[in-house]
């Protein structure tokens, strides 16, 4: 396999045969982090998607809802956040209803307690259009839309936490 001039089958040699390969390692090595998980480069803007999702809040003082429901109903919605950036969504409606259940039961080693609840809270569902810079994972800012799942709602004016999306419809490409 080697020659007299320590060539590999008299044509390369072994010495160069190793640099070759260690600059082919490092250029894949380089490539892979340049184009990261989604196969994208950094900052690429590809798969976009227009999603509408719901989100319940339950136990809200009539007051919190009468304070916010100017801002819903304002021309395009209130504007999300997350971390003091504006995000590409809007909460668009916003509905509510009574609070079907008064009380509230705590089970310890002692037996059950049940606590009465104020009779006037309600439970609102805040209907949301945005689009999401990747339709595979769904991010919006820094949370995942995905139904079943706990969700902080943030805008410009208010702020629910211990949501729950409730529903979502991915409208396709932006």
């Amino acid at each position: 396999m080697l020659d007299e001039k320590g060539r590999l089958f008299g044509k390369i040699n072994i010495v160069d045969l190793l640099v070759i390969i260690l600059v082919l390692g490092v250029a894949i090595l380089v490539g892979v982090k340049l184009l990261g998980k989604g196969g994208v480069l950094p900052g690429a803007e590809g798969g976009k998607a227009k999603i509408t999702f719901t989100v319940q809040v339950n136990n809200v003082y009539p007051e919190v809802y009468d304070s916010l429901l100017p801002y819903v109903q304002q021309e395009g919605g209130d504007q999300l956040m997350a971390s003091g950036n504006l995000l590409s969504g809007y909460v668009v409606d916003v509905k509510a209803v009574p609070h079907d259940a008064s009380t509230v039961s705590i089970n310890s080693s002692l037996g059950a307690l049940v606590l009465p609840m104020d009779d006037n809270l309600l439970d609102l569902t805040f209907t949301v259009e945005a689009t999401v810079p990747n339709a595979d994972t769904n991010e919006l800012g820094t949370q995942e839309i995905r139904i079943g799942k706990s969700h902080t709602l943030k805008t410009t004016h208010f702020e629910f936490a211990g949501g729950l999306i409730t529903d979502c419809q991915w409208n396709g490409a932006a």
